[in-house]
This record gives C-alpha cells, sequence and structure tokens, in this order.
C-alpha cells in the first residue's frame, strides 16, 4: 500500500493532504479569475486553465490512491505539468490584458514546493 494512505502518518486519503486542499482551493481561485475573462476566451484560455486546474488536485487524488508510491509519485508527477501548464496559461492571460496581476501565481509556486517534496518523500521511502 502506498505510504501516503497508511495510517500511520495520520494521512487517511487524498483530502488530508495539505497540498490537495491547497490545489482544490486554487480551482476555486481560477474559476473566479476567468469569469473575467472575454466571452471569446470561452473555448480558448478559459476551458484550458479551467481544466488545468482541476487535473491537478485530480491527480493528487488519484495517485493517493494507488497501490504503490512510484505510482503514486508518477500521478504527482503529472499534477506537475499540469501546474506548469496553467502557470503557462495565467502568464499569457495577464500579458494578454485580461487580468492584472495574478495572485494565483504565488499559490501555484507553493503548490510546486509541496508537491516537490512530497515526491521526494515518496521517492525516499521506494529505495527502502
Amino acid at each position: 500500500m502506498s505510504e501516503i494512505t497508511t495510517r500511520k502518518n495520520n494521512i487517511k486519503t487524498h483530502k488530508d493532504l495539505d497540498v490537495w486542499k491547497k490545489s482544490m482551493d486554487l480551482v476555486e481561485e481560477v474559476y473566479r479569475l476567468t469569469k473575467g475573462f472575454p466571452d471569446s476566451e470561452k473555448y480558448g484560455l478559459i476551458n484550458q486553465a479551467r481544466r488545468c486546474a482541476v487535473s491537478i488536485p485530480s491527480n493528487i487524488a488519484e495517485g493517493s490512491a494507488r497501490n504503490t508510491n512510484k505510482e503514486t509519485v508518477q500521478f504527482c508527477y503529472i499534477a506537475l505539468g499540469s501546474l506548469s501548464e496553467l502557470e503557462t496559461q495565467l502568464l499569457i492571460a495577464e500579458r494578454l490584458g485580461y487580468c492584472e496581476k495574478i495572485d494565483a501565481l504565488d499559490n501555484l509556486v507553493e503548490i510546486r514546493r509541496m508537491l516537490l517534496g512530497l515526491i521526494k518523500y515518496l521517492k525516499s521511502k521506494q529505495s527502502k
């Protein structure tokens, strides 16, 4: 069983992970932010940014339900990829003037740090 889902560490499900909680907050933030984008971006940046944002906690959740740390790490990397993609889309929106300074970018940095820490921890458990 994956280290992330054991009771030994008081982590019973993905909902107990701070990185999952923060990424859920990010989803809400992205939905609020993209509400103000032009209608012409409905099938462009709005849709893409929202899908990426939703993908982050979804992959953390799916990974935490896997049987091995190796599988969990793989899904964390997928979440990390979605995070980078979202960051790019938000920077594009900023450049196009759809929004001013985006507070979500600060949250992205924190979530990236947390995900990398989780990956490092899980990888250390794999080698034992």
